[in-house]
């Protein structure tokens, strides 16, 4: 085999173990603490940050405007929406400033 199967094999390996471990881990528990649990609930807020902080600290009007729009209809509405309406805020920004 290639070393390029070998590299995607064993990362895809990783990802799974990775992935699997914590619930292994947490289903030998009857109960999880408090403080696990609220730690648990923050991680898609802190992998969302660490996607979009990039994006506003280097991007330009159009990926602004698509963080302000999300941001707004986060605020009344489900994530998806807000992840549907920045993304078409920025696909149109693009189109309208290029």
């Amino acid at each position: 085999m290639s070393m390029n199967l070998w590299i995607i094999l064993l990362g895809g390996l990783a990802t799974y173990l990775t992935r699997i471990g914590g619930h292994i881990v947490l289903s030998q528990f009857n109960t999880i603490h408090p403080r696990v649990q609220a730690g648990l609930e923050a991680v898609p807020a802190a992998v969302l940050t660490t996607l979009v902080a990039p994006a506003a600290m280097n991007g330009g009007p159009a990926e602004w405007a698509a963080l302000l729009a999300a941001a707004i209809v986060g605020l009344r509405g489900p994530m998806f929406a807000a992840f549907v309406a920045g993304a078409a805020v920025l696909v149109a920004m693009r189109h309208w400033l290029s």
